[in-house]
């Protein structure tokens, strides 16, 4: 006990780091006129779910369980930190993006003898047949038996992603001023560089599509840390505010009886931006602490541990989510959290180089998949004329999959995620 005590009181006296989360490139410090590092990240990313969809049966809605849902994401971050100034720092970050794989099997005990995939009205439009449901033709083109055996139905993508460009700033540094927490001010800017992303262009693993959502993302955040002895707690608040840029995808640059009910409607009473991406605002909070195992400061030699939690919410959209593939267009998706957790583990053998290994685990709760809006109000009667004014009908809308009783529901969606980054100090 009087051992661990002592470590203690060395460790708090030594001069300590700043958190990750709060951790800033400075330049013009006395002895040491430039700061910055270099930061290479590994991300490997597994995304699973369970795709069902409401069905009107015994006279009552259920959700049927229709296809299993798998997605790889596998990249290589670069991110360059430069000092600017006194605990001022510009960033700027570029993902490349070696695969971006989705693949869709049938669920445990769906089959194309019992999937309402192949129960529907031949098009989106909804007509030929007495409801949705009381058809005989299938959602998706080719034989549903494709979502048979571990194969499945995939679509591939890869490409540069979006480079990020943003400052961070630290009013308070806890290494100068042992009184006072390391605060840090963050805004960032990811550009919409990567090529525009188009559902409706098949991919296969020699043609790969483009990941690009076309999309500026502002992100403002704040951050403090404490180092006390051997223990560092943090905590985050982060918001990104999204805005279309040139070059986004509508569905109406595509139009077709296929997936849109009304696809006639586009540019008639309804603009390209009505049937475009409408990205999702998303916000949150990242909270945990670092637990220092072994530090000699004056060798910038250190061993700890990473434990953080987070909770983002993210709200409704027409984005590229978990079925655009199959369905070749931007589907409006609804709101949902995200509850996860991570456990890093941080070395630094010498002053120059640091290695970083992250394992994460977090949970999507339940959220709608195809739920666009039916229409507006266009003749001011206070209703969406489906019949009498089918001008007001949404040309995206499909009437057998985004009416109630017939949506796409993902359930049951959980992320794997392992990262391994190699820092470099100047």
């Amino acid at each position: 006990m009087s051992r661990l005590l002592l470590l203690m009181g060395v460790l708090g006296a030594s001069v300590v780091q700043a958190a990750e989360l709060t951790r800033v490139a400075s330049s013009f410090e006395e002895k040491d006129p430039f700061g910055m590092y270099l930061d290479f990240t590994f991300d490997r990313l597994q995304d699973k779910g369970r795709l069902t969809r409401e069905w009107y049966q015994g006279n009552q809605t259920v959700d049927v369980n229709e296809l299993n849902y798998l997605h790889v994401q596998t990249s290589l971050g670069f991110d360059v930190h430069l000092g600017i100034f006194r605990d001022l720092e510009l960033h700027v970050g570029v993902p490349i993006i070696f695969q971006d794989d989705r693949n869709w099997t049938f669920s445990k005990d769906t089959d194309p003898t019992n999937t309402t995939i192949t129960r529907n009205c031949p098009n989106a439009r909804g007509d030929l047949c007495a409801s949705p449901g009381a058809g005989t033709n299938s959602l998706f083109e080719g034989d549903p038996k494709r979502f048979n055996g571990p194969d499945g139905v995939s679509s591939y993508r890869a490409g540069l992603g979006d480079f990020t460009f943003g400052l961070a700033w630290a009013p308070y540094v806890q290494a100068k001023d042992s009184s006072k927490p390391t605060w840090v001010l963050k805004f960032d800017w990811t550009a919409p560089t990567a090529t525009m992303l188009n559902p409706s262009v098949a991919t296969n693993a020699m043609s790969r599509g483009a990941i690009g959502d076309r999309v500026h993302k502002y992100t403002f955040a704040t951050a403090v840390s404490k180092r006390l002895y051997i223990i560092e707690p943090y905590f985050e608040l982060h918001y990104t505010l999204p805005w279309n840029g040139s070059g986004w995808y509508s569905n109406c640059d595509t139009p077709g009886n296929a997936a849109m009910g009304h696809p006639e409607n586009c540019g008639n009473n309804w603009s390209r931006a009505e049937t475009g991406m409408k990205p999702q605002h998303t916000g949150g909070v990242n909270f945990g602490t670092e637990l220092t195992m072994f530090e000699r400061a004056d060798r910038h030699q250190r061993v700890l541990f990473d434990i953080r939690g987070w909770l983002t919410y993210f709200s409704e959209g027409r984005v590229y989510n978990e079925m655009s593939d199959l369905f070749g267009k931007l589907l409006y998706t609804g709101d949902y959290g995200q509850l996860g957790g991570q456990v890093g583990f941080v070395a630094q053998a010498a002053e120059f180089v640091i290695l970083r290994a992250y394992t994460s685990f977090a949970y999507n709760t339940e959220r709608f998949l195809t739920s666009e809006n039916v229409g507006k109000d266009l003749n001011g009667n206070g209703v969406v004329d489906v019949t009498a004014a089918p001008q007001e009908l949404s040309p995206t809308y499909d009437f057998r999959v985004d009416r109630v009783g017939r949506r796409f529901r993902m359930q049951e969606n959980y992320l794997f995620r392992v990262q391994v980054t190699a820092t470099f100090n100047f």
